[in-house]
């Protein structure tokens, strides 16, 4: 037998291991699995969270059949328990209205109007799978910032906390300069990385509180909460310069990569998402006007 046909025949003994490294303990969470906010997710740790329609919940069901304040989960001696707040359509949990508080167990549907979310606990792998799930929904895949869909949810929420409890926030709308001549000229694989490259330094110079997205091709935004005015301005100013001082190079050439910036802050008559993100939208229009690479605040 010649050594070929012996490497041939010869069957590899199988070596066991000892099975994959147990992953850290995550959280628990409710997923909806039905109806209105299909496919969203709301992590439960130590603090209760509250589900309901009203844009304050830390899960909004946004639905005319679910009450402002439905229902309430909460981590008591390593039990999650879960309590209706007298919603008008009682919470149901596995189809029975439920009676006071209620223990979780992994796999629980709570029915909330008329939506259903699913319960899984910190032990079930299938939570691993949720995890993948939510971050492929809420991030943008080529920055890896978070997708206009998420942004906006997270906007509208963070505004309306804002105007409850009387405090600062300020949105900045983002656009890369004369990016179209550079995808035209180097390729859209090019065009990429600069893109990558600028949401890098958006996330370095990110507070713990802010939000970051890209909403567009090349457009980006950020929220800012508990930001006055004049320091969301000095924010604007730094990320200008930040990127005005990097250096890219593409394909051989060396190129300078500058950026515009609307700023707009919640105000009487400019309260909502929508009006914010015009008062940017305006401001940033008129950054362009005034030849790019630099930052107007909207009146």
């Amino acid at each position: 037998m010649t050594q070929d046909q012996d490497q041939t025949d010869t069957t590899q003994r199988t070596l066991y291991s000892d099975g994959p490294a147990r992953a850290t303990r995550r959280s628990a969470c409710v997923v909806v699995i039905h109806g209105e906010g299909l496919g969203r997710r709301l992590d439960i740790g130590t603090l209760p969270v509250r589900i309901g329609r009203s844009p304050e919940s830390d899960l909004q069901v946004a639905h005319k059949s679910v009450s402002r304040q439905h229902c309430e989960i909460r981590l008591q001696d390593d039990r999650y328990l879960l309590r209706d707040l007298g919603a008008t359509n009682a919470t149901r949990l596995n189809e029975s209205r439920l009676a006071g508080e209620r223990p979780l167990a992994d796999g629980d549907q709570i029915t909330v109007g008329e939506s259903i979310l699913k319960f899984i606990s910190h032990d079930s792998l299938e939570a691993s799978y949720h995890e993948e799930i939510y971050q492929l929904a809420v991030h943008d895949p080529l920055t890896d910032l978070y997708n206009r869909r998420h942004f906006c949810e997270t906007s509208d929420k963070e505004i309306s906390r804002a105007l409850r409890h009387a405090r600062p926030l300020a949105l900045c709308i983002i656009d890369v300069d004369l990016f179209k001549p550079i995808n035209d000229r180097y390729g859209h694989i090019q065009g990429d990385d600069v893109l990558r490259r600028i949401a890098g330094i958006l996330r370095a110079h990110l507070r713990s509180e802010d939000v970051a997205a890209r909403i567009g091709g090349e457009e980006f935004a950020l929220l800012l909460s508990e930001c006055e005015m004049a320091a969301a301005r000095q924010h604007a100013e730094r990320l200008r310069e930040a990127v005005a001082s990097t250096s890219f190079t593409l394909a051989g050439d060396p190129l300078q990569v500058t950026i515009s910036l609307g700023v707009a802050g919640l105000a009487p008559g400019c309260d909502t998402r929508t009006a914010l993100m015009a008062a940017a939208d305006a401001a940033l229009y008129r950054a362009k006007h005034e030849g790019r690479n630099r930052v107007c605040v909207a009146p």
